[in-house]
């Protein structure tokens, strides 16, 4: 039992996916801002798009909701705080439900700081969890909403809790800047100075229209065993130090 996972430049920096079990061909579009690359990937992979899951409310992840759920007639999912600001919301998850892609499941963590509502959806057997701009590869989204003690929660206790092997597939191609300011707060780290260097090597030639990326210029996924090692936030000690981090970074 084998899940596909399609990446789609969206945007300027975006992160769609379009998650596909391989054996009855039902996928899951997974934050959606724009529909018509969307579309075109559904249509190339021969997938039948059954839901669509929306990590959280910003409109660089969810724009897209409405359009697509009426074009596959299909419902949109977040959580269920978000009923009233996710585009195109019809059914509400927290923590803990199980949602089905054809043969697999994924369980819902709920992860508010970034926003209130902000969910991952963990496929455990396929070892691969969306994030969202909860937790991104060498970094994490700004305390919009939350505080702390929630981000500190969700990156440090939960998205930690999952296994090293476990993929993360994450909202934004940030990578290289965050490995930037996570070598300036660990310059001794050789495990970021190594990642930032593949990063570099890796982008150097990436498309100018971020629409036109192709596999091998995307930095995603990373795993949880390699932000174990180089993302500061998921390495803090605890809430009040993990602030200081996101603060710095906010101004970096």
């Amino acid at each position: 039992m084998t899940l596909t996972i399609e990446r789609i430049p969206t945007l300027g920096d975006n992160y769609t996916y379009l998650v596909i079990c391989d054996k009855t061909r039902e996928a899951a579009i997974i934050d959606a801002p724009e529909a018509a690359p969307v579309i075109q990937r559904v249509e190339a992979c021969g997938a039948r798009v059954t839901q669509i899951l929306s990590t959280h409310h910003h409109p660089d992840h969810s724009a897209a909701n409405a359009e697509l759920a009426e074009r596959y007639a299909v419902p949109v999912i977040a959580h269920v705080s978000d009923a009233e600001r996710v585009p195109g919301f019809s059914q509400g998850v927290d923590e803990g439900d199980i949602l089905k892609v054809g043969e697999h499941q994924a369980r819902v963590l709920f992860i508010p700081s970034h926003t209130m509502g902000h969910v991952a959806y963990v496929f455990d057997d396929a070892e691969a969890v969306f994030s969202g701009d909860m937790l991104f590869a060498a970094g994490c989204g700004r305390l919009f909403e939350g505080d702390a003690q929630m981000m500190y929660t969700a990156l440090c206790e939960k998205l930690a809790a999952l296994p090293d092997s476990m993929r993360v597939y994450c909202g934004h191609e940030y990578t290289e800047s965050n490995l930037v300011f996570a070598v300036s707060v660990e310059p001794d780290n050789a495990a970021m100075q190594a990642k930032l260097q593949r990063v570099r090597d890796l982008r150097a030639s990436a498309a100018a229209d971020w629409h036109d990326a192709t596999p091998a210029e995307m930095t995603i996924p990373s795993t949880i065993g390699e932000e174990r090692e180089t993302n500061p936030f998921m390495r803090a000690t605890d809430a009040e130090a993990l602030g200081v981090l996101r603060s710095a970074k906010d101004v970096f």
